[in-house]
């Protein structure tokens, strides 16, 4: 049996809810697919949350790593591409740091690509339904940082060969400001489950990319 880690984000930036960390939980609660899956909840914390994945990566030796984060503002599941070396913060982690143009590793490579079957997910989720793209920027605060920091581990637990990726959600209805973009609870958590039922597939089965 394969395991899975699925991991979302405590809140952050005075809110008091995160709809990546609810809908782990969500899908958590009714798993019932073929493989183990190890849920947690990451600090908003570049020191902490790189210090309990690469923690949870080398106690579970995961099969699989999928990090999820919020997106609010955007209308769709952000299945991202690239994790940049890169920590620019327009406000402070929960820890009250925020650093500006600094390295994730320093000395790394300037990105790292997710080993998740993207364009594959991207079309499986579309195909249900689920308002879906492929994104080309993680962006530079907490969540690029996993998505950089947990391809890096799982480097080096397993030769490079762990699926790694990361998913940004958008505002789930209950948590959406006035205005704001959402999915509903259920259309979120149904996307995570989605995304988990193609870690392990290879075939991309999708033209992608851009004309810019």
């Amino acid at each position: 049996m394969s395991t899975i880690l699925l991991t979302g984000f405590e809140p952050f930036g005075g809110d008091s809810r995160n709809p990546s960390a609810e809908a782990v939980n969500r899908v958590a609660a009714t798993y019932d697919g073929p493989h183990e899956l190890v849920t947690a909840t990451l600090p908003v914390s570049f020191a902490g949350s790189a210090a309990e994945l690469g923690r949870l990566i080398d106690a579970h030796r995961p099969d699989a790593v999928v990090a999820t984060g919020l997106a609010g503002g955007s209308a769709r599941i952000a299945v991202e591409r690239i994790g940049v070396n890169l920590m620019d913060a327009r406000i402070a982690d929960n820890d009250g740091h925020q650093p500006t143009d600094e390295a994730c590793e320093p000395g790394g490579p300037a990105a790292r690509f997710a080993t998740l079957p993207v364009k594959r997910i991207v079309q499986a989720l579309s195909d249900a339904c689920i308002p879906a793209h492929a994104s080309l920027t993680a962006g530079s605060f907490v969540c690029n940082h996993v998505l950089y920091t947990a391809l890096a581990a799982a480097e080096r637990a397993a030769a490079g060969t762990v699926p790694v990726g990361f998913v940004h959600v958008p505002w789930s209805t209950p948590t959406a400001p006035e205005g704001a973009p959402h999915l509903s609870e259920s259309d979120i958590a149904r996307g995570i489950r989605i995304v988990l039922d193609q870690v392990f597939e290879t075939e991309q089965r999708a033209v992608g990319g851009t004309v810019w």
